[in-house]
């Protein structure tokens, strides 16, 4: 599977240089390593070590690294302008260097995505305006709008990744069952997902050794599927478990989500029920896409059924989010966010219905905005035979 071209990367350059030119500024900087990504393909571990890039308004590009990445740096990347420092914090702090190497590009006054490196990991060190005496114009917004709307090559890389939730999610499913434990199947799944998907396409564009797909249920698992969001605690299933998954599958970066409701052993009525009103609500999304319709919208129609049916005690959370270089991203299937819903967006369409006393059920499946609807990328059943683990 390749990467995002190269072409498309300058294009992408060519569009912040145009904002940064528009609000008479003489260059752009970049901190947050998912930014650094979109516009340059360049992947690093963010550290305490202060890495950035920086383009100045003629085009001119720097990366600013710690002297030990220099070598990787250029072995794996195209970048003419490779600058560095020794360590953090060292002698002299690496942002005071970096100061200098954007005085030498003609940088004075920048556009940045925030006033210096983040607060990550134990770093402290000086704002970027205070190094460079300019103060800083904030690009964070400008780029978050470019992000919204996939390119084709953005949408099959997160295509590639749902394939892949699927494999792990099966994978999953199979050693989910009663007298494993949560790690056991959350571990065998993923190992063997992984294996397969670098057997199938070779390098994804892994950062450490251990990145690859992954699939689990952070603890979502009895009453605990009744909490959004939970963390692991290794517990084992039982027959009667309602069961809530997460998968997950960067491939260079991108990534899909699949989440399943699932149940093991026959399932009660109220079970029944309860995921019956999970599938429809799904569905009242999937249909709510419609030209001129907001992300609002697609909130409010869910919202509205629930509603119609009693079940607003049994409601969490919004309906999805955006997805893409991070798990989560704008926009927000929310109703407060009145986004128009445009061709392009890549969303996760995942509302629940969850029971304190019982436990929840939620589906999430990625899909792309087209031009009269959606496509749904994930392809996993939704129906609960399907989805019932025998006891």
């Amino acid at each position: 599977m390749k990467p995002i071209a190269e072409a498309e990367f300058a294009l992408r350059r060519e569009r912040l240089l145009e904002h940064v030119r528009a609000h008479g500024l003489t260059g752009g900087v970049l901190f947050d390593d998912r930014y650094v990504q979109y516009f340059t393909g360049f992947g690093f571990l963010a550290t305490e070590r202060p890495v950035a890039f920086a383009v100045n308004v003629a085009g001119e590009m720097a990366v600013f690294v710690p002297e030990f990445e220099v070598d990787r740096v250029r072995a794996e990347t195209a970048f003419e302008r490779v600058e560095s420092y020794p360590e953090y914090p060292g002698l002299e702090h690496p942002m005071r260097i970096f100061a200098r190497v954007l005085a030498d590009m003609g940088i004075a006054a920048a556009g940045a995505d925030q006033d210096g490196y983040p607060g990550i990991l134990g770093y402290a060190g000086p704002a970027l305006s205070e190094v460079t005496g300019v103060a800083v114009v904030g690009v964070a917004p400008f780029v978050e709008s470019l992000m919204v709307r996939k390119s084709p090559a953005e949408v099959e890389l997160i295509r590639e990744s749902a394939r892949w939730c699927e494999a792990a999610h099966r994978l999953l499913q199979q050693y989910s069952v009663p007298g494993a434990t949560e790690a056991e199947a959350s571990l065998h799944a993923g190992h063997e997902a992984t294996l397969a998907m670098l057997a199938a396409i070779g390098h994804t564009g892994q950062q450490s050794s251990s990145d690859g797909v992954s699939a689990g249920y952070r603890g979502q698992i009895g009453q605990r599927s009744s909490w959004a969001h939970a963390v692991a605690h290794d517990i084992e299933f039982k027959a009667g478990d309602l069961l809530v998954t997460e998968t997950s599958a960067p491939i260079w970066g991108y990534h899909a989500e699949l989440e399943r409701g699932m149940v093991i052993g026959p399932p009660s009525d109220e079970m029944r029920r309860l995921f019956d009103h999970t599938v429809a609500a799904q569905q009242v999304a999937f249909d709510a896409f419609r030209p001129g319709a907001t992300c609002a919208d697609i909130d409010d129609a869910v919202l509205r059924y629930f509603e119609a049916n009693d079940l607003l005690g049994n409601w969490r959370q919004h309906v999805g989010h955006g997805i893409g270089l991070r798990n989560h991203e704008a926009p927000f299937l929310d109703i407060g966010d009145h986004t128009p819903i445009e061709p392009g967006m890549v969303l996760t369409i995942e509302p629940g219905v969850y029971a304190s006393d019982l436990g929840g059920f939620r589906h999430s499946d990625t899909v792309v905005v087209i031009e009269d609807g959606i496509e749904i990328l994930t392809d996993y059943p939704r129906d609960l035979e399907s989805l019932t683990i025998p006891a």
